[in-house]
């Protein structure tokens, strides 16, 4: 099981990373009757980790990669993991509900999820890469985004490409990710780039407060004029270069065979 949690997608890692630690907290909580802290926790979980975090950028992968490609089962395997521990936390708060889930989740199981222990997970070596930053970067970016769209600049955030500016003291976790770091993002690209310690803010650029307070971290983000790939919706500027595929960009004519693109990290 260890290998193969290695070859997860890094991002995938985190999910089960962080599912980990909340079991401990919701396994104590269960100890303790304390049944609104175990609400709390798994609405928290489910609002800003998974529906505002994790699934949003997951979507590309499952909808994009081919069926039986390392990308996507790296994230189905995230899911699955994510599912068994949850329908087991919910189980004595949403009994009805949890045993519907539990009629309906693939493999082999019981009767009856109340007949169950807690699910084991798999155990996660740590990442060095900082998560916390990026969840940071992330929001600021989509603030951004959200002015372009009322702007009518831009319609969905793939319309999209974002600049990070940094100096020396962050900026080689934010190049961290390297090319992936624009399908965290959700836009179709994201680059980079050294600012001096001497020099001020570019212009036209947000600092990003959360990650460097003092300044440090700016976002400029803008619509892309890169042709559109009519498979994954990205702005690529490889749209159109080639011959048996004119309409969709490179990683999606990766993708149409197997084992389709390469992902590390997100």
């Amino acid at each position: 099981m260890a290998r193969l949690v290695d070859q997860m997608v890094a991002i995938d890692r985190w999910a089960l990373a962080r599912t980990a630690a909340l079991h401990e907290e919701i396994a104590d909580a269960y100890r303790k009757y304390e049944y609104h802290l175990i609400y709390q926790k798994i609405h928290n979980f489910c609002v800003v980790d998974l529906g505002g975090f994790y699934l949003d950028l997951l979507k590309d992968r499952l909808y994009t990669t081919p069926k039986k490609s390392v990308a996507r089962r790296s994230a189905q395997t995230a899911l699955f993991h994510i599912a068994e521990s949850m329908v087991r936390w919910l189980a004595p708060i949403l009994s009805f509900t949890s045993e519907e889930i539990w009629g309906f989740m693939p493999g082999k199981r019981g009767e009856s999820v109340f007949l169950e222990t807690w699910h084991v997970l798999p155990k996660v070596a740590e990442d060095a890469l900082d998560w916390n930053m990026f969840i940071a970067l992330k929001a600021a970016v989509a603030l951004e985004l959200e002015k372009l769209r009322v702007e009518g600049t831009v319609g969905g955030s793939l319309d999209a490409e974002v600049e990070v500016f940094s100096k020396d003291e962050h900026l080689e976790k934010l190049k961290a990710l390297g090319e992936e770091l624009r399908f965290l993002l959700i836009v179709s690209n994201a680059q980079v780039k050294r600012v001096s310690n001497a020099a001020g803010p570019p212009v036209g650029a947000i600092k990003v407060a959360e990650i460097a307070k003092e300044g440090g971290v700016w976002i400029r983000v803008q619509a892309s004029t890169a042709p559109k790939c009519e498979r994954c919706w990205h702005h690529r500027p490889e749209v159109g270069s080639n011959p048996e595929h004119p309409t969709i960009c490179g990683r999606c004519v990766d993708n149409l065979n197997d084992p389709g693109e390469s992902r590390t990290f997100v």
